[in-house]
């Protein structure tokens, strides 16, 4: 419990720091800061596992490492959705931080929630575990059978319901989520973004928690990866938001990780793979799918 609190009351202090320090007022993030904040967020993360070695062994620490990639590697596949929702809804660069900001923090609080589920269902239903890891390739088959597809906004069914029953004004440039007008209240495509990044999360959030059980049991190991995971993607959206098009083979490699984690959970009482070779496959594919990626795409850039 003592351990819980310190990693609550650091990570309040850095939302606090970042906010209400850091980005007090709406700027557009550099590239340098970008980098600067994606690196600390990931030695804080290294940090922590370190602790963890120390408090807990050597098991925590895999565990916890295991659960941060796999969380790490998906949280990519979100900077896609950022950068088409942000484009789509023309939010200002000074402005994206902002709209993030909040959107992190309902991610966690999703985040909690999917743990605390799953923790549940897997005590009371052990067969749950096998259903996970069903749910785990369909996700990745569907990946992988969906790449090359054009993604388009234009049509989407939330947004349409969204913007047919909520009074919304075009004006942004009060970088606010509610605006009034004539005593009338609107909302701005800025609030709109965000409820359209936060649903996206749901859905993100279903596969990374069934995949973070694939590795470990202990509510919290999951509970501090995924937080630490998600707490960097900001700062990572940033980072990877002009290098979108790079990532060729990134979903191939996704799908692969997503099937892979799958069945090792289905045929688990079959072969129990040791975690450090789960984990050695997953970060070399990933790997791979990345450095193939940018070699593809280096002559159009």
């Amino acid at each position: 419990m003592t351990l819980l609190i310190v990693f609550l009351a650091i990570v309040f202090i850095m939302l606090a720091l970042d906010l209400g320090v850091f980005h007090r007022k709406a700027h557009e993030v550099s590239l340098r800061e970008a980098w600067t904040w994606t690196f600390v967020w990931i030695g804080l993360a290294v940090a922590f596992g370190g602790w963890l070695f120390y408090a807990q062994g050597s098991d925590a620490a895999i565990e916890y490492t295991s659960v941060y990639f796999i969380e790490k590697a998906l949280a990519i596949d979100n900077v896609f959705v950022f950068s088409l929702v942000f484009a789509y809804f023309a939010i200002p660069l000074k402005y994206q931080h902002k709209v993030l900001f909040w959107g992190i923090l309902g991610a966690i609080l999703f985040r909690v929630i999917f743990i605390v589920a799953g923790v549940s269902l897997l005590e009371n239903f052990a067969w749950v575990y096998y259903i996970f890891g069903a749910f785990l390739v369909y996700t990745g088959y569907m990946m992988f059978k969906n790449i090359g597809q054009e993604t388009s906004l234009e049509e989407n069914k939330t947004i349409r319901w969204l913007e047919k029953r909520l009074p919304i004004t075009q004006d942004i440039s009060s970088g606010k989520f509610t605006q009034r007008i004539n005593g009338k209240l609107f909302f701005t495509p800025l609030l709109i973004a965000l409820i359209f990044i936060e649903i996206s999360d749901i859905v993100f959030a279903v596969d990374s928690v069934a995949a973070s059980f694939a590795y470990s049991r202990d509510p919290f190991i999951i509970f501090y990866a995924n937080i630490m995971a998600i707490l960097g993607l900001r700062s990572l959206y940033f980072v990877l938001a002009n290098l979108i098009d790079r990532f060729y083979y990134l979903k191939h490699g996704l799908s692969f990780m997503l099937v892979f984690i799958g069945a090792k959970m289905i045929f688990s009482d079959v072969y129990k793979m040791p975690i450090w070779m789960s984990l050695g496959t997953i970060v070399l594919v990933i790997l791979i799918s990345v450095i193939y990626s940018f070699k593809k795409t280096k002559a159009q850039r």
